[in-house]
């Protein structure tokens, strides 16, 4: 019976190195993450209404406590 080992960092051949399809892969995962972050800014800055917030003129100085 062969004896099975779990695989180390050392033996995976695409360890600790971005080449080829996997740069390509990582840098449009953060280009897009980017993009979609801009764009929830700049619609929340859009469609958030400044007019429809109520000020509260009362602030709490002290916390009743039990």
């Amino acid at each position: 019976m062969a004896k099975i080992t779990e695989p180390s960092l050392e033996t995976i051949e695409d360890y600790d190195t971005l080449k080829g399809d996997k740069k390509k892969v990582v840098t449009w995962v953060i280009v897009t993450g980017l993009i979609i972050g801009a764009l929830y800014v700049l619609a929340s800055d859009i469609f958030t209404n400044n007019a429809d917030y109520i000020p509260v003129q009362d602030p709490i100085k002290t916390i009743p406590m039990k």
